[in-house]
């Protein structure tokens, strides 16, 4: 059952937060294209980008559910590596969900290049706290669990 649980967390991370995370990093070049150029793309394909990361944002749910299900049957729950995972995977989550959707709305509905790189360094953030919880999930600093 830990096989299970654990191989639905990787493959929800990597097929719901892989997405976001290009996605969300696509997002702020293409409002700084306007409409008119290029053949009209450059908002259009920003609301695209917009609903590929509203979209999987509902089904990354499952990557702490999987996640923390995966860490009760192991035993590591108290681990202060997996503790310091699910601090950076909330933090990603808030930034998600507080920042980078709703600042992907505003720019949707108002385009300025500030925005859009305000947008882009917020981006930056959320992968890079992604990175870091994939770190740990690979070294587990102080696992006895062995790695």
């Amino acid at each position: 059952m830990t096989k299970l649980l654990l191989s639905v967390h990787v493959l929800a991370a990597i097929l719901a937060i892989g997405p976001i995370a290009v996605a969300a990093s696509m997002f702020p070049r293409h409002t700084r294209t306007p409409s008119g150029a290029a053949g009209g793309e450059g908002l259009r394909t920003a609301g695209v980008l917009h609903r590929i990361c509203r979209g999987y944002t509902v089904v990354g749910i499952a990557v702490p559910v999987f996640g923390i299900a995966t860490g009760a049957r192991l035993g590591v729950l108290t681990d202060a590596w997996l503790l310091v995972s699910i601090v950076l995977t909330a933090a990603a989550a808030a930034l998600l969900a507080l920042a980078i959707l709703p600042g992907q709305q505003r720019l949707l509905g108002s385009p300025d290049r500030s925005g859009a790189a305000r947008l882009a360094m917020v981006t930056g953030v959320f992968n890079l706290l992604w990175a870091a919880v994939v770190v740990l999930m690979i070294v587990r600093p102080g696992s006895t669990t062995g790695a």
